[in-house]
């Protein structure tokens, strides 16, 4: 198969793994596959309401599975396969992970007309911290340095 047919293919499964969530009333309607060589290696659908955890989207859940089932942090070489365009959270996830590729179906538009928008966090980001909506304070900062020179010091750290 070519590289568009392959992007098909994995793009229903994660289309199916949305369906399936919805259907078992697990949460939102979204799903997410992970691609190694053309084999899933991680998997998983929104789970937000079904585990009161609203960090149960979808690319977080099926970054867990892969990071699992792979046997690391990082998912070098691999797809991510996701319903809907990622979140500013999931992003951010996917980022940390280090795929290969994303490959999504819907696009945050298209969720925000269900009632999914998230254009709200893309706003707060843009704004300096004091005129955030949720108030944010900063406190012992020296006292969470140290933590900090710790790790500076530390030899033998597992970088990421």
């Amino acid at each position: 198969m070519t590289q568009s047919e392959w992007d098909l293919h994995f793009i229903k499964l994660a289309i199916a793994r949305a369906t399936k969530g919805v259907k078992n009333e697990e949460g939102g309607p979204f799903g997410a596959v992970i691609v190694k060589d053309n084999k899933i290696v991680g998997e998983g659908n929104n789970l937000v309401t079904s585990t009161n955890d609203p960090t149960a989207h979808a690319e977080v859940v099926a970054i867990r599975n892969a990071c699992k089932n792979v046997n690391s942090f990082q998912l070098d070489g691999c797809t991510i396969y996701t319903s809907c365009e990622p979140c500013p959270m999931c992003l951010g996830a996917i980022y940390w992970a280090r795929p290969s590729r994303i490959v999504y179906a819907c696009t945050k538009q298209d969720a925000a007309k269900i009632d999914f928008d998230d254009q709200f966090i893309y706003d707060e980001i843009e704004l300096p911290i004091p005129q955030r909506k949720i108030p944010t304070v900063q406190v012992g900062r020296e006292e969470g340095l140290s933590v900090f020179r710790l790790w500076a010091e530390k030899e033998d750290k597992t970088e990421y």
